[in-house]
């Protein structure tokens, strides 16, 4: 197998979650399941590396589970991606299933298919004992070739060494069926009925060549809360798409220049931002305390972890703050913590012989 095609498997993010991905090239989409995006039209790609790309949902079939995703950015470097022939699975095949667990970094895991051919609600799916958590849903799974035989839709049982895919054929049949028809700006539900790609500029609930009726909500997207108001703006004004940038719910993650700034919230419940701006030097320690101790950062804070020698710029305000007459005082704030987060990390590596942290793009 070539060990190559594992770059074309990319994590969603989004402000719900995150699922997996992979990339046809021929087609210049990505392919995941419609329960991975479901309420989300505008989503984050990630390699392994942790690039952002920014997506657009273009098409989603809920029937079978599947939706496309559509980028502007150039992917040709990436391997071109097979898809098996139909039926090509059999009982005891070997198969890899790739993708992005628990949100977690890129894994590969390898497992035996119990049965290619699997019924359960009406559909057949793959069936494997592969390792499959939440996150790996709508990664593919390949079979020893390199080719994709299905896509994953995690696990519908508490049962262990029991794993689920969508076969090939059914993403197959959908391709076939669009055609050259799709539209990679405009978010689009492909009816059960006659395959019939709905746009929600039609405004309708049943679809106007059979009268299929569409799921509830299909077209509606998830609002943001008031606490991802505030960040966005903030990071709207800083010029940064808040999209590429979500982690999940009220959870964000980018850098300024080379130094990552972390948005998050704690349990109490706080927002909070925290950037390793920095590890201590080796030599001349004294130093670096003695300017973190002399320096008003008011409101901001500067921490030490002494497991991993990291200093910690950060801000943190209780959320039950943030209220229409807070709002631009708190975005403010944001807004000024990221510009100060590119100015600490150089004064603590140019000034103080500091180094730069693992989470550093340079070292990324």
């Amino acid at each position: 197998m070539n060990k190559d095609i594992f770059d074309t498997v990319y994590k969603v993010n989004h402000s719900g979650g995150s699922g997996s991905c992979f990339y046809l090239r021929d087609l210049n989409l990505f392919v995941t399941n419609n329960h991975v995006v479901d309420g989300h039209h505008e989503v984050a790609l990630l390699d392994n590396n942790r690039t952002q790309h920014y997506a657009r949902v273009v098409l989603v079939n809920p029937d079978v589970d599947i939706a496309l995703l559509a980028t502007d950015d150039d992917f040709k470097h990436l391997p071109l991606l097979s898809l098996a022939a139909d039926d090509s699975l059999q009982i005891s095949d070997k198969v890899h299933v790739a993708g992005y667990p628990y949100g977690m970094p890129f894994t590969l895991t390898e497992g035996t298919v119990s049965s290619p051919k699997q019924l359960m609600d009406g559909q057949y799916f793959v069936q494997t004992d592969a390792a499959v958590n939440p996150g790996n849903s709508g990664g593919p799974v390949f079979n020893g070739e390199g080719e994709v035989v299905g896509i994953t839709v995690s696990k519908f049982t508490d049962a262990d060494n029991m794993g689920f895919a969508i076969p090939v054929n059914r993403l197959r049949e959908m391709l076939v069926n669009i055609g050259d028809e799709i539209d990679r700006e405009t978010f689009k539900v492909m009816c059960r009925g006659c395959d019939c790609l709905i746009s929600e500029k039609e405004n309708t609930k049943y679809c106007p060549n059979c009268g299929s009726k569409l799921p509830d909500g299909i077209f509606d997207e998830i609002p943001l809360g008031p606490l991802a108001v505030l960040c966005e703006t903030a990071l709207k004004r800083l010029g940064i798409n808040p999209v590429i940038t979500r982690e999940g719910e009220d959870e964000w993650r980018f850098h300024m220049e080379d130094t990552e700034v972390r948005i998050f919230t704690l349990d109490d419940p706080y927002l909070a931002l925290a950037s390793p701006v920095a590890m201590l030097p080796k030599n001349n320690v004294e130093a670096v305390l003695r300017y973190v101790l002399a320096t008003d950062f008011g409101p901001f804070k500067i921490g030490v972890d002494n497991d991993d020698q990291i200093l910690y710029f950060c801000y943190r305000v209780p959320a039950r703050n943030i209220k229409d007459d807070t709002f631009e005082e708190l975005c403010g704030n944001i807004v000024r913590y990221c510009n100060e987060v590119k100015n600490i990390s150089a004064t603590l590596i140019n000034e103080y012989g500091c180094r730069h942290s693992n989470y550093s793009k340079l070292n990324s």
